[in-house]
């Protein structure tokens, strides 16, 4: 046997988008080519070649010494059998490796030096620190316009663009950081309805409660190729699903990756990251909600204006029609907050139900007849209409014709364990910390456990008394009740009550 070569196991260990190898350190192949730990080592198997990161294993039965064992995305990315001998090697530098450097130095960037930089991501040539370095190089406002343009044009040549034939294809996007704000499957049943084309892709949540993807996934399935994904949009005219297997602007995950532990702040490569997804799914008309608000992603009205422009001025260099639509990013958006609960409300709207959370119809609606106005040339009726089609049924009818298109339509399910918190102080319900409560939600399970989350019990502007039920923590399992009740009760209450007149 080859010095070089040694044979393959599947570890079983999800490592996200991030091919993984490890070894054991007794293993004569890191000794022979001075392998240690976090070292990016190149594996080769017939044509298929990754880069992956070597964790070395000091105590295990479960890895021989000289076997190599590999997380479920290198497995993936590689194609490899159990039992298969891979070559090992180091890898040569990144050619995109002096670019990093220049932009850490402060250098403005040119079209080429991106797309090296993306296809060296996409590649895994790039380790998380290398990845690192250049997020933080772009942060802030180390981004020009130029170079978000740029930027955005190589994340998209990455990957897949998909091409729907002539015609208007509809879109939306929000720029997150409201809890609830689950608007997207019910506009896409509202526009679908009104006979247009909108195929929606949407996200997992990574670092919040619940994502348009982990919701839809509650009423039917979302994981589907590009093929299936066609012949729901030819049938429906609509759909719903999730983006992360459809090969669209790959290198986006990748960096979403590292950028949310660091929690850097640039409009440039938030622009980027939306923009060439939209571009790669083949939209040609976007409506963007950028809800503004203390606790919100955006939190000021110079920050959302400062944003805009950005996004105005890069759809337009590449081809793209965009509408900016501000919206209140004061507090959570409807009841439920969590994959299930937020499942349930929708479909509340939907259904037409007295009970439906009425700042989520109201929401949708708004963003629904402006996507509306915006594929009629701003007719201006927009609003009314989609009102028309969802008290009509007809938006229900749609939804429900694309969830059984998808794979099936099924309710939502209730979470086993329950626990009521309440008011220590009577008087008016001044504000709700988006954060804060959205970190409890996610402490109760969500999103991995569809069931958990928040369900609110009242709202901004609400009289409450000491005593009073203020919102329910959802979860799947006494443990994760505790770690969120626990969290809930510690500190100061998401739920800031005034003073009694």
């Amino acid at each position: 046997m080859d010095v070089h070569t040694i044979p393959l196991i599947r570890a079983g260990i999800d490592t996200y988008r991030q091919p993984v190898v490890y070894m054991r350190e007794d293993c004569h192949l890191c000794r022979a080519e001075g392998f240690s730990a976090l070292t990016q080592v190149e594996i080769a198997l017939g044509k298929r070649s990754i880069v992956a990161a070597l964790n070395v294993v000091t105590e295990a039965d479960w890895l021989p010494s000289d076997t190599a064992a590999l997380s479920e995305a290198a497995w993936s990315a590689l194609g490899a059998k159990a039992g298969e001998h891979a070559i090992f090697s180091h890898p040569e530098p990144p050619a995109s490796a002096s670019a990093i450097r220049a932009k850490v130095y402060g250098e403005r960037l040119d079209i080429a030096a991106y797309r090296a930089i993306i296809g060296d991501t996409v590649a895994h040539r790039l380790s998380d620190l290398d990845l690192a370095a250049f997020i933080t190089a772009c942060a802030g406002d180390r981004l020009d316009v130029d170079e978000t343009i740029a930027l955005t044009r190589a994340m998209q040549g990455a990957g897949k663009t998909l091409d729907w034939g002539p015609g208007l294809v509809l879109d939306k996007h929000c720029v997150g950081g409201l809890p609830g704000n689950r608007t997207t499957p019910i506009v896409v049943a509202i526009v679908a309805a009104a006979g247009y084309r909108i195929p929606k892709t949407s996200s997992r949540a990574i670092t919040s409660p619940a994502g348009t993807a982990d919701t839809m996934e509650v009423l039917a399935p979302v994981a589907l190729d590009i093929a299936a994904m066609r012949r729901v949009v030819e049938a429906e005219g609509g759909c719903v699903v999730w983006g992360g297997g459809l090969d669209l602007s790959p290198a986006d995950d990748l960096l979403i990756r590292i950028e949310r532990p660091l929690d850097f702040d640039s409009d440039g490569q938030l622009v980027a990251s939306v923009l060439s997804k939209k571009a790669s799914a083949g939209s040609t008309h976007v409506l963007i909600d950028m809800p503004v608000g203390p606790t919100a992603k955006v939190r000021s009205q110079e920050a959302a204006r400062a944003l805009s422009d950005r996004l105005l001025t890069v759809s337009h260099a590449i081809g793209m029609t965009v509408l900016i639509h501000l919206s209140d990013g004061s507090a959570p958006v409807g009841r439920g907050i969590g994959p299930a609960l937020e499942a349930r409300d929708l479909l509340a709207v939907l259904r037409r139900e007295p009970d439906a959370p009425l700042d989520l119809r109201d929401r949708a609606l708004d963003l629904a007849g402006a996507l509306l106005d915006l594929a009629a040339a701003n007719d201006g009726h927009g609003r009314k209409r989609a009102e028309e089609l969802l008290l009509s049924g007809a938006a229900e009818a749609k939804f429900l014709a694309i969830c059984e298109a998808q794979g099936g339509f099924r309710e939502p399910d209730k979470a086993p364990q329950r626990s009521v918190e309440i008011a220590t102080r009577s008087g008016a319900l001044v504000s709700i910390d988006n954060r804060r409560v959205a970190k409890i939600a996610k402490l109760a399970g969500a999103p991995g456990r569809k069931n958990a989350g928040v369900d609110l019990l009242v709202r901004p502007g609400d009289r409450v008394e000491r005593g009073q039920p203020l919102y329910e923590i959802h979860a799947e399992t006494p443990g994760e009740l505790a770690w969120a009740r626990d969290y809930a009760r510690s500190g100061s209450s998401p739920f800031l009550i005034g003073d009694t007149p």
